[in-house]
């Protein structure tokens, strides 16, 4: 046994066949499969069933995996332990982020990051919170930020989710709206309102329960576009509900064209802002110094 076979077995895992394993690896499927084969033969078990459709663990071979998997984890935090005591962080970190990340305090941590680890290759795509689930899921990312309501990760096998922030759902007016002449409003003060929405999962998570208990509203549209969204709360042909996260330094509300509005009367306000990743991907140090700057601009961002 070798440290090459434990990380065939894990590509292959990771991959679902030998083929796709051999391509990130750069390495030939015959020499994969030879060593798994050689590997079953030594340890008289079939680690994998394989066929057409793919390749799977079998049953027997389940905790043997998952001791390959701790293993090769324990070897990469070795060498990484190893970059550290020379002062050098470098290597690939991919990661993707929902769009309010990006108008708030993703800027000035990249900035910050680059500066402090210029050897770290940044891969970054701005995606919904569905699409950076799955890339997370799917291990073509080192972590994604998200917003999301249900905060129970602690119990789901695959992911982790950290929190860095709590924020709440506001609602966004028009200057020329009877609306924001209040301090707050409720779902009964937004009777016969016309709506826009983001079309992200979290926010049509939000939406759907709102409705669902205070009655629908008209939505003029949906869209991905955040700044024709607010451009068009501005012109007062309909408000928004939107997260709160850096709404205070966008140039609408700076100027008094939009106003944002705390809602009330509602359960479901609360938001959680933070950073998702698979239990079982090693987290990489690269990943753990740029999660530990965004902190840090979060705090004094205050």
């Amino acid at each position: 046994m070798n440290i090459e076979q434990l990380q065939y077995i894990v590509e292959v895992v990771k991959t679902g066949s030998i083929s796709d394993a051999a391509e990130t690896l750069y390495i030939s499927q015959a020499a994969i499969s030879k060593a798994i084969s050689s590997l079953e033969k030594e340890l008289n078990m079939v680690i994998f069933i394989r066929s057409r459709s793919g390749t799977v663990p079998t049953e027997q071979s389940r905790e043997l995996i998952k001791k390959a998997f701790e293993t090769i984890k324990k070897i990469q935090e070795f060498k990484e332990e190893a970059q550290l005591q020379n002062s050098l962080i470098n290597g690939d970190l991919k990661f993707s982020s929902i769009p309010s990340y990006f108008l708030t305090i993703l800027p000035k941590t990249l900035s910050n990051f680059i500066k402090a680890y210029p050897d770290v290759n940044l891969q970054l795509t701005e995606n919904g919170a569905l699409q950076v689930i799955n890339k997370v899921k799917q291990n073509q990312i080192d972590f994604g930020l998200i917003s999301m309501f249900n905060t129970r990760w602690e119990e789901n096998e695959e992911l982790h989710f950290d929190i860095l922030l709590e924020g709440k759902i506001q609602v966004f007016v028009s200057k020329k709206s009877p609306l924001a002449y209040y301090d707050s409003v409720t779902p009964e003060d937004l009777i016969g309102q016309t709506i826009v929405t983001y079309n992200g999962s979290t926010m049509n998570e939000f939406i759907s329960d709102y409705f669902s208990k205070h009655g629908t509203m008209k939505v003029l549209f949906t869209s991905n576009n955040t700044e024709v969204i607010k451009n068009t709360v501005a012109e007062d042909l309909a408000i928004y509900f939107t997260f709160d996260l850096g709404q205070q330094h966008h140039p609408h509300v700076i100027s008094g064209k939009i106003v944002p509005l705390t809602l009330t009367g509602h359960d479901r306000t609360n938001i959680m802002y933070g950073a998702i990743r698979s239990k079982n991907k090693y987290f990489s140090t690269a990943a753990r110094e740029f999660l530990k700057q965004l902190k840090i601009q979060i705090t004094e961002n205050g």
